[in-house]
């Protein structure tokens, strides 16, 4: 698979098979060492009752959109999957974009959390989300863990990003240059970015709006994240 592109993905599900033969581009036991980021990010979403998350709540709004990855901004990172798959072992093609250019990556889902936690101060907090790990030919290597967690005590919905990253060997010079130089920023930026929409998007939602999904894209179960 080309590193860059001018066009769009042409042909996802050529691609979505060729990345699904695609192993991890880095050890996860060494992401403690020099030239590793260490990332951790907490926005809030909205406020319910408190207790467990209520039915059509912000807190399972929130879940549904992470799920389809529709938190995202088309104009930095989109992503291409089989709707169908189940979500841990889910192969995702993103697509990042800088300017006129297209980067195509593909990463693996690797874990789903569900489970309640006890915080430091003795409150509750429900939390649901998933991570996903770096596949060869990846920009970055590293994991990134996205969760949507409700404070039993106080009702406060929060969107949490997890992440743990290095700059992968990149053979182009000028990609490398370019990465070396705007990586960083672009990486927290997008945080930044993600973190807003998704609570424009639960907003919207929850004042009437029809939940956005995936589009179509492909042959069978194909889409791209976020909607248009």
């Amino acid at each position: 698979m080309r590193t860059w592109r001018f066009s769009p993905v042409s042909h996802p599900e050529q691609d979505l098979d060729e990345i699904a033969t695609y192993e991890l581009n880095f050890d996860p036991s060494t992401t403690g060492g020099k030239g590793w980021h260490h990332d951790r990010l907490r926005h809030t979403l909205a406020v319910e009752d408190p207790g467990d998350p209520e039915p059509g709540g912000p807190f399972e709004i929130a879940c549904a959109l992470v799920r389809d990855y529709e938190f995202s901004d088309r104009h930095i990172m989109s992503a291409l999957f089989h709707s169908r798959a189940p979500l841990v072992g889910r192969d995702m093609l993103l697509e990042g974009r800088f300017v006129v250019l297209r980067f195509p990556m593909g990463v693996r889902v690797d874990a789903e959390v569900d489970e309640t936690r006890e915080r430091a101060d003795g409150s509750s907090e429900r939390v649901w989300g998933w991570s996903y790990r770096t596949l060869e030919h990846h920009l970055e290597r590293g994991r990134l863990v996205y969760e949507v967690v409700k404070n039993l005590s106080t009702g406060k919905v929060e969107f949490v990003i997890t992440g743990v990253s290095a700059r992968a060997e990149i053979h182009n010079p000028v990609i490398a240059l370019g990465f070396g130089v705007f990586g960083r920023f672009t990486q927290r930026r997008f945080y930044r970015v993600i973190s807003h929409r998704l609570a424009e998007r639960v907003r919207f939602v929850l004042e009437g709006g029809d939940r956005p999904v995936p589009d179509p894209v492909g042959p069978d179960d194909v889409v791209r994240a976020p909607s248009r």
